[in-house]
């Protein structure tokens, strides 16, 4: 009790503080509460599409009573900073992979199991039912609220050794991971060896040779110009990569509640639009990658990875739970 009050009175100093500037591009700054939003991408990213389209319907609707500023490109920290700084009010929202957010609820792994979605649309109804609920309900006993999964798109893996087409093809490989269990368990279960590395750092390890290849979406890919130090990439779409869209549970708990609701009402209609950016701009980056010199499996045998990656499933079913694995399963589509 004694530490949510001090968390509480943190977050309401901080937003005081924060409101108090009188002036934003030379004008008179009128916003009771200032609020500050981190990723770690680029201003090109779908997740700072989706930041655009919650900042401007939040201060639309609040009548500016709420500005949100946005901080792109890990400008707030990784994904842990950015989280933990959210516990305490430091910072207001986080949108990010879910790799991170397992050190905080582990339910989270579920969705690091490789192969578990066969689509989008499976995908959606998965974390935008009971289920997406259930994963996300521990983070309240953290400070923190999931407002909603934006997407990062399936992920891929390039390499600069060999063309991969099928699993046995990236046996001895070292690849880059995030730091998750399940993820580094998928690397092993290829047979390569798994190498954790902050995404900052990425390039610059790729480039040195620190390790062979990595695994990210396609928007990652591109738009942080890691095909300029990869020669290999391979559609394995191993992982769809939602993303949590994070609000520090003691900052929403000290707005009055008219303001409350429009950050729900918004958050719901900035996850569907940034899901049909990610989209659009997956499409479009393919296209853009295949003007670049790097090589491009499309067509690799995805059943020869389903079928290395079934130990995952076994090493992680006691921690993450059977059943609720067996329901994710049972809606795919018949």
């Amino acid at each position: 009790m004694k530490r949510n009050f001090i968390l509480v009175g943190i977050s309401i100093f901080l937003l005081w503080v924060s409101g108090c500037s009188n002036t934003v591009n030379g004008e008179e700054d009128k916003a009771e509460y200032v609020l500050r939003l981190g990723h770690m991408q680029t201003e090109t990213h779908p997740y700072h599409k989706g930041a655009m389209r919650f900042k401007e319907t939040v201060e639309r609707e609040s009548k500016g009573r709420i500005r949100i500023d946005i901080y792109p490109s890990s400008q707030l920290g990784n994904g842990r900073d950015q989280i933990e700084g959210a516990q305490i009010g430091s910072i207001h929202f986080h949108i990010g992979s879910v790799a991170p957010v397992t050190n905080f609820a582990p339910k989270f792994n579920l969705l690091n199991l490789p192969y578990l979605f066969e689509s989008r649309e499976h995908a959606f109804k998965v974390l935008d039912g009971e289920i997406g609920e259930q994963i996300a309900s521990d983070l309240e006993n953290r400070g923190l609220m999931n407002l909603g999964y934006m997407e990062n798109g399936w992920r891929h893996m390039t390499n600069n050794k060999k063309p991969i087409k099928n699993a046995s093809d990236a046996e001895g490989l070292k690849l880059r991971v995030q730091e998750s269990p399940p993820y580094i368990s998928f690397i092993q279960s290829l047979h390569s060896t798994p190498v954790p590395i902050p995404f900052g750092e990425l390039y610059t390890a790729l480039e040195q040779h620190v390790v062979d290849g990595q695994e990210n979406p396609l928007a990652q890919i591109y738009l942080n110009k890691l095909n300029e130090v990869q020669q290999y990439l391979t559609l394995t779409s191993h992982n769809y990569d939602a993303a949590v869209f994070i609000m520090s549970k003691t900052t929403y708990e000290t707005l009055p509640a008219d303001l409350q609701l429009i950050i729900d009402d918004a958050s719901k209609e900035a996850v569907q639009y940034e899901r049909e950016e990610a989209l659009k701009d997956e499409e479009i980056i393919l296209e853009q990658l295949k003007e670049t010199e790097i090589q491009i499996e499309e067509n690799p045998d995805i059943e020869s990875f389903r079928e290395s990656v079934k130990p995952v499933y076994k090493q992680f079913e006691n921690e993450i739970g059977k059943d609720i694995i067996k329901k994710v399963e049972d809606m795919r589509e018949k």
